[in-house]
């Protein structure tokens, strides 16, 4: 059964951050809410977590897990950004917006892009997300939760609880959350691609 915490959206209280960090490092599955709309969350290397997310959402090899980083000099760690594609960026985040670039070999080799070896990153502008990855001290590994043969997230946190109790360790809410995903650049070229359109505006990218 998924442990419920309701986190404030403007004021996180910490001692829940904290208990939510700790799960995550100790090998939970997490729902959170992000800018964009609710994913799914685990540390870095859960081979066990990323098994199940893979299961949850019936995602083949070939799908771009996200790393969720606090800022661009963690963000930097991850991937290979040159001069172009790093103003870009910068002048796009913190926002609704997931990147593709060629990984570092900081990246597991389980989330590479099994050809391209390339991974999304991401740095979200909400309050709680940025709380959670500032404790957790590393990217949250991520993808959208959006399950199959549906056409939009689940934005509500009571919901996420109850279809996905035995499937997850822990669902935060901190109320309202979009249903729209991020857009998402594909770089790995040094050019901009748009993979898909969601709640950043693509115009600076076109």
């Amino acid at each position: 059964m998924a442990k419920y915490f309701d986190v404030h959206p403007d004021n996180p209280q910490q001692r829940t951050i904290g208990t939510v960090a700790d799960s995550i490092r100790s090998g939970a599955l997490v729902a959170y809410p992000t800018d964009s709309c609710f994913a799914l969350g685990c540390q870095l290397g859960n081979r066990e977590a990323i098994g199940r997310m893979r299961s949850i959402r019936n995602l083949d090899d070939r799908h771009h897990f996200t790393l969720v980083c606090r800022d661009f000099a963690q963000l930097s760690q991850f991937v290979r950004v040159d001069n172009d594609v790093f103003r870009a960026i910068k002048a796009a985040t913190p926002g609704s917006y997931t990147f593709i670039l060629p990984a570092t070999k900081e990246v597991p080799r389980l989330l590479l892009h099994p050809k391209k070896k390339t991974v999304g990153v991401r740095i979200p502008d909400h309050v709680v997300t940025q709380a959670l990855v500032a404790e957790l001290g590393e990217p949250l590994l991520s993808t959208t939760l959006l399950l199959p043969d549906e056409d939009e997230p689940l934005t509500q946190g009571w919901e996420i609880k109850e279809r996905l109790d035995h499937v997850v360790d822990a669902v935060v809410d901190s109320g309202d959350c979009g249903t729209e995903p991020t857009t998402v650049i594909d770089f790995s070229d040094g050019e901009a691609e748009i993979v898909r359109r969601g709640a950043g505006d693509t115009a600076r990218f076109e």
